[in-house]
């Protein structure tokens, strides 16, 4: 974790270098922003990814802890004790039985007793100390400890692949609210081009209103067509800030929504530009590689191999219950029990072989083979649904290659439409109203190129992650 702190700060403060702002006498600061610095955001800021990487680290936290398993077992150990009467106490009648000889023998030490100053009966055990050390190395565990590692790396490698689909995910939704501001953006340039084109119009039927050629009529009908456009832009506008402020609070990025309340910390929503623009796109064959080979190289196929492979080990890990466990130890240190206090030290070994447990071990096999077996299947429709997916995904993105295409000719269509009818209405051969329809079915087509080349854009990205 710590090895991560320097590349992240080092790759946010790059972020926040690159939204320095230009400035000049007469304009705001403007804040550049790309859609790969979108992306270091997300996964810095993101909750999801910062939840992943912490699965990571507890998944090695783990295996670290397994490993242990194979070092020896060290305790240290105290007991003391003290109890109101003697927990030991020997006669003679219990060395040699109830009988008229230890029955004479005991009388007789008891009167001897008060004499000479001892005890006819021997008690102990009233009170004792003991402190040891202890060390415990097993030696075979039925192979559980071996495969309690292996299955630990395997929880390593799911978590770092579950990270990556995280990670894969969130640059996915990024890149979808990214060119959904971008997307509104063009629609907003075709209509700043269509109200100049408008604007133009209204002048040259001003003029021949003026001259009266035309109606009153005619006239009103280009004022209403500057206003619709004036709407459009407004509620486009609209948009793109509310789709700002989506991606916005997706990469974690603060701004001041509110032109009317001055924050030089924290810059106005319409001072962040996007900086990335649709180039020029290449068809879908230049990026075409085998379903297969794309399906096998997914994180989600790698967690089905690992998800069989998991219950194989804990398959393995409840037969190692039923085998003998052998193990040695040694310990020293001090007694004062029964004798007086002293060192004393011992090695020993344990064998411990269960006998009890064969029938229920033998069902429990049972039981993880159809798991095995569960998972296997699993494996197999799911791998089948994995190629599906790489193939559904390339379909749509020949789907909308092919529409963006379409929805390119439909542009041209309409330029070519608007041109011609532009030099018909000025030479007086066409009506105003199918000039201004032309440039109505102009600004759809142009918002419909745009919506089917987001979408192709989108569709080669979501192919092309799952390539890598």
């Amino acid at each position: 974790m710590k090895n991560s702190v320097i590349p992240a700060f080092v790759a946010v403060f790059t972020i926040f270098s690159s939204l320095s702002f230009r400035t000049a006498a007469s304009e705001k600061p403007r804040y550049m922003l790309s859609l790969e610095d979108c992306k270091a955001l997300a996964l810095e800021n993101s909750a999801a990814v910062r939840n992943a990487g912490l699965d990571v680290y507890a998944a090695r936290a783990q295996k670290q802890e397994a490993f242990a398993e194979y070092f020896p077992k060290v305790s240290v150990n105290a007991f003391a004790f003290y109890a109101f009467d003697p927990m030991l106490e020997i006669g003679v009648t219990d060395i040699f039985g109830k009988s008229d000889f230890s029955q004479n023998l005991q009388n007789v030490l008891s009167s001897l007793a008060a004499s000479y100053g001892f005890d006819p009966v021997y008690s102990t055990l009233r009170h004792g100390v003991s402190a040891t050390v202890s060390v415990m190395q097993p030696v075979f565990a039925g192979g559980r400890i071996v495969n309690g590692n292996r299955l630990a790396s395997l929880g390593v490698e799911a978590a770092g692949l579950q990270q990556n689909m995280t990670r894969r995910r969130t640059e996915e939704e990024i890149e979808k609210s990214y060119w959904q501001v971008i997307s509104l953006e063009e629609k907003r340039k075709t209509l700043d081009q269509l109200q100049s084109l408008v604007d133009t119009l209204y002048k040259d039927v001003s003029s021949a209103y003026a001259a009266g050629l035309v109606t009153r009529n005619e006239l009103l009908q280009v004022s209403l067509r500057q206003n619709e456009l004036k709407s459009g832009k407004i509620q486009v506008r609209n948009g793109i800030r509310l789709a700002k402020m989506n991606l916005f609070n997706s990469v974690g990025l603060q701004y001041n929504p509110y032109s009317t309340v001055r924050n030089d910390s924290i810059p106005y929503i319409d001072d962040i530009v996007l900086t990335d623009r649709l180039d020029s796109l290449s068809p879908p064959q230049a990026y075409y590689r085998p379903e297969e080979e794309i399906a096998a190289g997914m994180e989600e196929s790698r967690l089905l191999d690992i998800s069989v492979r998991a219950k194989e080990l804990e398959k393995e890990m409840a037969m190692g219950e039923a085998l003998p466990q052998i193990g040695v130890g040694v310990s020293y240190g001090y007694n004062r029990m029964i004798t007086d206090g002293r060192m004393n030290g011992a090695v020993y070994a344990m064998v411990q072989i269960p006998l009890s447990d064969w029938g229920k071990t033998s069902r429990k096999m049972q039981r993880y083979d159809t798991q095995i077996e569960k998972a296997r299947n699993d494996q197999e429709y799911l791998n089948a649904r994995l190629v599906l997916q790489v193939r559904k995904l390339w379909l749509d993105l020949e789907s909308s290659w092919e529409q963006m295409l379409v929805a390119r000719e439909s542009v041209s269509a309409a330029e070519a439409s608007v041109s011609e009818l532009t030099a018909y209405h000025e030479a007086g051969m066409s009506p105003l109203s199918e000039l201004l329809q032309a440039q109505s079915r102009l600004r759809q087509a142009s918002d419909e190129y745009v919506d089917r080349s987001i979408d192709y854009r989108v569709a080669l990205r979501a192919y092309l992650d799952l390539c890598r």
